[in-house]
């Protein structure tokens, strides 16, 4: 029960977009009047991203220094209690606040529950939790939109009282998960562990492809309700229905992913970034509703197997002292290309005419990596990066 309890809450990581997202045009028309609301308004969605970002670090060194539990349940009362906010808040600056809140209670959810995951399993049970990991946050990311289309046709303040949710999750981690053996000693001889190396540079290079597949992955989740607005579809309901039927392809990916994880991770890479971007372009020049939800669908089928392949390789072989940090610098970057999303799709689109333009822009984008993915395998003569099965075997 401790893989069920740590899997719910990472449903937190896509609530705050995927519920929200429906009602972002209603959102906008209600406050059209604020200056550059354009810009302001999908900070609502995209703001907790930020703060994910900013805190996820934080979050994992008081893990690995005072313990995950207590401040896991800590964090996910105030998560619930800032989430349903908006319900009774109206000023637009109150509102962002109280994302700010979420935001930073997220990155602590986010950070511990996976850092218990790394701490209760090993080997290939580890891979496969992580994996599940996704696709528990991807299915339910199928249900949100769904919700928060049809809350979102009551009012565009609805959708926020599904927060109150993690209440329920928050049960969960009371009654079936426990602190770490480990813990007692790192708190009480910090010293004895201090001379665990961090590894700077193998997680650099992970992050720095971490936050351009969060830019593709959160692209369609905060900005396809715009595009299916500018093709003629504003009804809210519609728009939820439409958005989780495309995103079914995320975790059909992550299952493919499972069976795929033995193949060199470049190699995965090289696969994941050329259905992205092929998902991007058909996006793009689609003419015809269903054209572009299956465009959508193999885009975010790609961005399936992307996700749990890039946290995989990064958590692998990571030693408890380090492993709270090193999770939470992974989520943070994650999050720097969540909250990058808005303003890269936002920046594409004036310049080049639409949002249509934004995804053409995105899918050649996708193609320059997967073609670096595949320049890499080539100047390696071949010798590509171990498989995630055979290094994260391994792992402590």
């Amino acid at each position: 029960m401790q893989g069920m309890s740590l899997l719910l809450p990472c449903t937190m990581s896509v609530m705050g977009v995927v519920v929200l997202a429906p009602v972002l045009p209603q959102m906008l028309e209600h406050f059209k009047d604020m200056p550059q609301a354009d810009y302001w308004v999908p900070m609502i969605l995209t703001t907790p991203a930020l703060c994910v970002a900013l805190f996820s670090a934080p979050a994992g060194w008081l893990a690995d220094r005072f313990g995950r539990r207590q401040l896991l349940m800590l964090s996910m009362l105030l998560y619930a209690l800032c989430g349903v906010a908006p319900l009774v808040l109206d000023n637009f600056w109150p509102i962002l606040a109280s994302r700010v809140v979420v935001g930073i209670t997220e990155a602590a959810v986010m950070t511990l529950t996976t850092t218990l995951i790394g701490d209760y399993f090993k080997g290939h049970q580890r891979e496969k939790w992580l994996a599940l990991q996704t696709a528990v946050a991807s299915v339910s990311a199928v249900v949100l939109f769904v919700v928060g289309g049809a809350l979102g046709s009551i009012s565009w303040r609805a959708p926020f009282a599904v927060y109150a949710s993690s209440l329920l999750l928050l049960a969960g981690i009371r009654f079936f998960t426990w602190e770490p053996e480990e813990t007692e000693d790192v708190i009480q001889h910090p010293e004895a562990h201090k001379g665990v190396a961090f590894p700077w540079a193998r997680l650099g290079g992970i992050c720095a492809i971490t936050i351009f597949a969060s830019i593709l992955f959160y692209t369609v989740q905060v900005d396809l309700a715009l595009a299916l607005t500018n093709r003629g579809i504003t009804e809210p309901g519609t728009i939820g229905w439409m958005t989780a039927v495309a995103s079914l392809g995320v975790p059909v990916g992550t299952l493919v992913f499972q069976r795929a994880a033995n193949l060199p991770v470049a190699a995965l890479l090289l696969i994941e970034f050329a259905i992205s971007g092929v998902g991007f372009t058909g996006m793009a020049l689609a003419t015809e509703h269903g054209w572009l939800l299956a465009s959508v669908a193999l885009n975010q089928f790609g961005c399936g197997m992307m996700l749990p392949t890039l946290l995989t390789w990064a958590l692998r072989g990571l030693a408890f002292e380090i492993r709270g940090r090193a999770t939470g610098l992974w989520q943070g970057v994650f999050s720097v290309g969540q909250f990058l999303s808005a303003f890269v799709v936002t920046a594409l689109s004036h310049q080049f005419g639409d949002i249509f333009s934004a995804f053409l822009g995105l899918g050649i984008a996708s193609g320059v990596a997967a073609g670096l993915a595949l320049a890499g395998i080539f100047l390696s003569g071949g010798r590509t990066p171990a498989s995630l099965n055979g290094s994260a075997a391994t792992g402590h």
